[in-house]
């Protein structure tokens, strides 16, 4: 939330009391400012030198019947995506992560594709001249289409001309160097766009250039996967993952965070539901290996496709310390309906910002409000020694 500051009127007081009085103001208006910079540190390891935000999952679904007509045509949340970005700016994030599903595709119809396109750019366009870089990430609803079966069933697979007009639509945001130092302040360390995983490996079959990609924001390394390949959906590409987390940690890289679509193991909300939605799980033996390598190098997994917020050590029981955030929560239609929930945050419009400090150290804050947009409140918030 931005500070409110208090307005004067200084008609009709004293000359001295009018200096007073603008005085004051700008005073305030100053300690406004401090307050929503991020604060400078004598000791550099204990200082902020990343801040982002992440979140996926605001493309609309022409079946809801109550949308209006602007969020109709276009098939956003724009409400609830609009307030997002304003308190993510507000709270001066360096860099947004989106995780995939801004638009809602699943068409052939190429002008409609791009105007679904065209209109979530737009509404990301002022964040990054406030100073956020924004990176996609590629959802199922960028990378499939439902496609006919013999038996009669329909399956939701990869189509190359989408992966196609994802890269015409977003190419220029992976990555542009000098508008991401104009914007983070920060150099673009460890980036290649020739690194993303070969074909011939992990399952995958065509170019995944600005599908899958890493960088590194200071002692930060990104790494954001493709759960979609044509051929091969619902996978992780765990060599190339293994490979490149390796090369982040020699490079100097203290804190790894990974961001994909959709999640690793699912969130359970609802024991007593049949139809939710799945993700890597379909693949085990692949969820379980791309899970190894999140716990061997200690990194937090974001990633959205379910609806909903839910944060978790998937393997605590085993000693395990890697944590999955699912915050698929930036406007679509929730998986909780009304009363399906467990907890008050299963149907909260929902974002994690993450401040990372050079030493490695991390603190992490859930905000969100709830599906009648009520006040913005800290859902959960832990640090990552």
């Amino acid at each position: 939330m931005r500070p409110r500051l208090m307005k004067f009127d200084a008609r009709g007081c004293t000359q001295a009391w009018r200096q007073v009085l603008i005085a004051f103001a700008a005073a305030a208006t100053l300690a406004a400012s401090a307050l929503a910079q991020p604060q400078a540190s004598a000791d550099p390891a204990s200082a902020v030198v990343f801040r982002f935000a992440t979140v996926g999952d605001s493309r609309q679904d022409p079946k809801n019947k109550s949308l209006d007509g602007q969020d109709r045509r276009w098939l956003q949340n724009t409400r609830v995506l609009a307030r997002m970005l304003e308190e993510i700016s507000a709270h001066r994030a360096q860099a947004l992560i989106f995780n995939g599903d801004m638009v809602m595709g699943y068409t052939h119809d190429q002008a409609q594709l791009e105007r679904e396109y065209a209109y979530w750019r737009g509404m990301v366009a002022g964040l990054m001249e406030r100073g956020t870089y924004v990176l996609p990430v590629p959802g199922n609803h960028e990378m499939q289409m439902p496609t006919p079966q013999p038996n009669g069933k329909s399956v939701k697979l990869a189509q190359p001309e989408l992966v196609d007009a994802w890269r015409a639509n977003m190419a220029d945001l992976i990555v542009d160097e000098a508008r991401w130092q104009r914007t983070t302040g920060l150099a673009l360390g460890g980036w290649n766009p020739d690194n993303n995983p070969a074909i011939g490996s992990d399952g995958v079959s065509s170019s995944q250039r600005q599908l899958s990609y890493s960088l590194d924001a200071g002692p930060v390394h990104i790494a954001v996967i493709n759960t979609d390949p044509v051929g091969h959906d619902s996978a992780a590409p765990v060599a190339w993952l293994r490979e490149d987390l390796a090369a982040a940690r020699a490079r100097g890289a203290k804190r790894f965070f990974v961001f994909g679509h959709k999640m690793a193991f699912s969130y359970d909300f609802n024991p007593h539901l049949a139809d939710k939605e799945t993700g890597l799980e379909v693949r085990p033996a692949e969820r379980e290996a791309f899970w190894d390598v999140i716990e061997a190098f200690g990194a937090t997994y974001f990633c959205g496709h379910e609806h909903i917020y839910h944060a978790s050590q998937p393997r605590a029981s085993d000693g395990g310390r890697a944590w999955q955030v699912i915050v698929g929560s930036g406007g679509s239609p929730f998986a909780a309906a009304p009363g399906e929930g467990s907890r008050a945050s299963d149907r909260m419009y929902a974002w994690a910002e993450v401040a990372v400090h050079g030493d490695g150290s991390t603190e992490i804050v859930v905000r969100g409000f709830d599906d009648h947009l009520g006040p913005t409140q800290v859902i959960e918030q832990w640090s990552l020694p």
